[in-house]
């Protein structure tokens, strides 16, 4: 007797192995009329609905002819901070420029005083209130970044703000140590001096087991080439995986310096050079795009995911969720930019929050993907097809969400409409 029995199913959404590159991405296997049973927190049969009427489950869910995926991997967001910056969208609609908000204590400055501010166990609180957010949208998997401490102790408080949070709640969180997100005021002309105390803060991070990946911001005004491809040699001495901020401003090379020192990803791309999302098809490194960025800063260009794909790059889709540049956890929300932006089929799409989302983060043999003996991380949506969702955007379309074979949100019917009292009629 299985533990839980999925049947009915409209379309069930099968990922392939990945990462996926290039044409490969532009394949799904979509089958209908197909049930998917649970047992112990691991998928443990798949078949057609037919066959499904002959077993036994101790939960029978009755998907009513709608669709099943994979429970969504989000490869890049910033999870834990302090404070929030809604008074700087007035000024970005007035036209006032970034550094000016800096001055006036505004930006990522801003988030940094309030995460250095706030005690761990407030930053854990609203955290996983955020978390829980997060699973409502259909996410199972997600990595969470460092980086609004920007000095030993208050980024070490974040990453054991992740750790915990992976400890305790059902999800399955990937931490990032990115220190060098930007130059705090007290290292201003000190760039150097400031990147070697983030390189000493590693054997530590290490030792304590407080982050897999290492990310830096090779951006003008921030880290150069040079200084970022120091930081990943220093990181991947150690044993840590690698990630970039790269490219989302000015065409640096950072494309091609992630594909070179062969990092798990590179992230943003939206100035990426034709020889840098050529680069990509010649490596491992999966792309990860962010269009709720560029969307939220008001900006018109893109990144081009269209030729990436057509390269033979392998691209991922994030939220990139912060306080500053990406205020969204729905990453439906930039499947549906995916789609109008940046002209990505709902193939495309799905394969980018899923398999591909879950290599970029070194979860590639455990999520991203529905097959027997793999973690049970599924997600009941309320559409008759998968490229529903794509389609109409801004919405929370999951219906219920399992994590390891447990179901961690479901979805209760609000009732707006009157019920009529005996003897008022219908």
């Amino acid at each position: 007797m299985y533990d839980t029995l999925i049947e009915n199913i409209g379309q069930l959404i099968l990922p392939a192995e990945g990462p996926l590159k290039g044409d490969a991405m532009k394949q799904l296997d979509v089958k209908e009329n197909m049930a998917l049973a649970f047992e112990d927190g691991k998928v443990a049969w798949i078949g057609t609905n037919e066959e499904a009427q002959k077993l036994k489950a101790s939960e029978r869910v009755d998907a009513m002819e709608k669709t099943v995926t994979p429970g969504l991997v989000d490869p890049h967001t910033h999870l834990v901070f302090g404070g929030s910056r809604e008074n700087e969208l007035a000024l970005k609609q007035a036209g006032v420029p970034y550094l000016e908000i800096l001055q006036q204590g505004g930006g990522i400055l801003s988030t940094v005083e309030a995460t250095r501010a706030e005690s761990e166990t407030d930053l854990y609180e609203k955290a996983k209130q955020t978390l829980e957010q997060i699973a409502s949208h259909g996410v199972t998997t997600l990595e969470a970044k460092s980086g609004y401490g920007l000095e030993r102790e208050s980024e070490l408080k974040q990453l054991r703000v992740v750790k915990r949070l992976n400890e305790e709640s059902l999800l399955d969180l990937v931490s990032t140590f990115l220190g060098p997100h930007a130059i705090p005021p007290e290292y201003k002309g000190k760039e150097e001096a400031f990147l070697d105390e983030m390189i000493r803060l590693l054997p530590e991070i290490s030792e304590e087991g407080l982050a897999e990946f290492t990310d830096i911001f090779c951006e003008t005004g921030v880290f150069t080439i040079e200084q970022s491809r120091r930081f990943m040699k220093a990181s991947q001495e150690l044993g840590f995986q690698t990630k970039i901020h790269a490219d989302e401003i000015d065409p640096l090379g950072g494309t091609e310096l992630a594909v070179s020192m062969a990092a798990a990803s590179a992230d943003h791309l939206v100035a990426a050079s034709d020889e840098g999302i050529d680069s990509l098809a010649d490596g491992d490194t999966v792309a990860v795009l962010l269009p709720g960025t560029t969307f939220y800063l008001g900006k018109d260009h893109y990144a081009n995911a269209r030729k990436m794909i057509d390269s033979g790059a392998a691209v991922a889709l994030a939220t990139d969720f912060n306080p500053g540049s990406c205020v969204t956890y729905n990453l439906q929300m930039i499947m549906s930019l995916a789609a109008l932006k940046m002209r990505m089929t709902p193939e495309e799409i799905w394969n980018s929050v899923t398999v591909n989302a879950a290599h970029a983060i070194g979860r590639g043999d455990v999520a991203g993907c529905l097959c027997v003996g793999r973690k049970a991380d599924v997600v009941l949506w309320d559409v008759p097809n998968y490229k529903y969702i794509p389609y109409h955007y801004a919405a929370n379309h999951a219906k219920a969400v399992w994590k390891s074979g447990r179901k961690v949100w479901e979805r209760r019917g609000a009732r707006v409409f009157s019920v009529p009292q005996p003897g008022q009629g219908c």
